[in-house]
């Protein structure tokens, strides 16, 4: 594929993910994401080719004006796509797929000082929410989606949906068929359970409080002098 589809690619992407694209002129002008994308195409393929320096200045050059960091080392697949993008930083090892989908505020960072792998690789068609935290060299599978402000620190299976801080597996969904398949989530049953038993709680307060408010209005009538004597 030449660079021109490859570019294409990404202006399609855009209008078929952004129901505010209006025309792929808008998209070339106007939206962040993909300048940042086509900058760091030039910049990877500078480090790529051991250029000294440069490839660094055209990522800071990057982040200055779309607010995006994505260092040269990262590999990026087609038809990737940043909505908003501000604060979107992807580190030097991380890798992503094709048709992969990111929001703003998205984080792909290591946890590791050493010169290994590091960053997370994303997987085709990920879809990764605004805020969320992906650490580490962790696998996120294909067709997975990863919930807004999530913090991600172990792999993820194809097709699942993943939220939480740690981040867990909700669901997985078919692919072929958009069907959903939710699982038992232990966490949200026991808050949901305790919110039962608050209620309840509340509500046995509040029959206590009308008995005791009733015996204060009406008070026992007082005994009678002549009651009890001989």
């Amino acid at each position: 594929m030449s660079l021109l589809e490859r570019i294409g690619r990404d202006i399609k992407a855009a209008r078929e993910r952004d129901p505010a694209a209006s025309s792929n002129l808008e998209v070339i002008i106007v939206y962040p994401g993909f300048h940042a994308r086509q900058l760091h195409r030039l910049a990877h393929t500078l480090h790529q080719a051991h250029v000294p320096a440069l490839p660094r200045i055209i990522s800071h050059v990057n982040r200055l004006i779309t607010g995006i960091e994505i260092h040269p080392g990262a590999k990026i697949g087609d038809g990737f796509f940043i909505d908003h993008g501000m604060g979107v930083v992807i580190g030097e090892t991380a890798e992503i797929g094709d048709n992969c989908h990111l929001y703003q505020g998205v984080t792909l960072g290591g946890t590791s000082t050493r010169r290994e792998k590091r960053h997370p690789t994303l997987e085709d068609n990920v879809e990764v929410g605004a805020g969320a935290k992906l650490i580490g060299a962790i696998t996120i599978g294909e067709n997975a989606q990863v919930g807004a402000g999530s913090v991600v620190v172990t792999n993820v299976p194809p097709n699942a949906t993943i939220v939480g801080v740690p981040g867990h597996i909700v669901a997985y969904r078919d692919p072929g068929s958009d069907t959903v398949q939710h699982l038992p989530d232990p966490e949200w049953d026991r808050i949901t359970a305790l919110e039962e038993r608050i209620d309840r709680l509340n509500a046995k307060l509040r029959e206590l409080e009308d008995r005791t408010s009733q015996n204060t209005a009406d008070p026992a009538p007082a005994a009678s002098e002549d009651e009890g004597t001989a």
